[in-house]
């Protein structure tokens, strides 16, 4: 247990891995991401379909689940990470401004909130769960180059960011979805501001939340390097992209009702 948490021990005090990374791609990386994705998407369809008609009481119950494992998770991790820093400080460079980590704020959000607030939050979960998902885990390669698979850094990444994809799919598939055209100004807000805290922590902190600073392997480098890492305009470029992903969503999904109700009237 030391070692899968990384506690163990070293001569000149600090804590490390015993074992070396397995390694970005390599196949133990593969395999255990599949498997992320597919308990995933298993659960989301399983469980979704089955609370279709349900109660609204009864779908958020499986959010209320999904809020206090996410978090659940996370403090452990948090927790542990500060042991082996040896460092209370280091808690300034594990706020959840990833925008992967903001579905800490926005599950709970969604669970246990109301009105307006919780439609908008429903949207942002559906809306980034699944993105975060799929980049957190698959797309998340550098961290298979520094830490071993079977390792906390890993596999509680991967659980979290999974939970937020099965949260995601969950809203979907039980009918939850709200996306109403007038609740994307708040979906919108939630982002502008934790981008807005999330620069001037990199600013004041030297650090590189939501990637505002540097692609840091991701694939961010293709806006980084075509503006040959501008300082201004990446940053701008990364969050013009949040906001333009998050007009397409409403978009497509005001489609998706149209098209629905034209059915519909033909059925008629």
């Amino acid at each position: 247990m030391k070692e899968f948490f990384g506690l163990a021990k070293f001569s000149d005090g600090s804590y490390h891995y015993i074992r070396e990374a397995e390694g970005a791609w390599s196949w133990q990386h593969i395999l255990i991401v599949c498997v992320f994705m597919a308990v995933m998407v298993t659960l989301a369809v399983v469980l979704g379909r089955r609370n279709r008609n349900a109660s609204e009481q009864q779908k958020n119950r499986v959010l209320v689940a999904c809020a206090f494992l996410i978090n659940g998770f996370e403090i452990v991790k948090i927790v542990v990470v500060c042991i082996r820093c040896q460092d209370i400080g280091h808690l300034l460079y594990l706020l959840p401004l990833f925008l992967c980590s903001v579905q800490l704020i926005a599950i709970p959000l969604a669970a246990f909130c109301r009105g307006r607030v919780k439609e908008a939050a429903l949207d942002f979960v559906l809306i980034f769960g699944i993105l975060g998902a799929v980049f957190g885990t698959i797309g998340a390669a550098q961290n298979y180059n520094a830490y071993p698979v079977l390792s906390m850094d890993n596999v509680f990444s991967g659980v979290t960011h999974s939970i937020s994809g099965f949260a995601s799919l969950y809203i979907a598939l039980s009918g939850m979805t709200s996306m109403k055209r007038k609740n994307a100004p708040i979906t919108l807000a939630i982002l502008l501001c934790v981008s807005l805290v999330a620069y001037i922590a990199n600013v004041l902190l030297d650090y590189n939340y939501m990637f505002l600073m540097n692609h840091d392997g991701t694939p961010y480098s293709i806006f980084y390097n075509l503006v040959n890492g501008n300082p201004v305009l990446y940053p701008l470029i990364v969050v013009g992209l949040f906001v333009a992903y998050i007009f397409v969503a409403y978009l497509a999904c005001r489609c998706v009702e149209k098209q629905k109700e034209k059915v519909e009237a033909d059925c008629r």
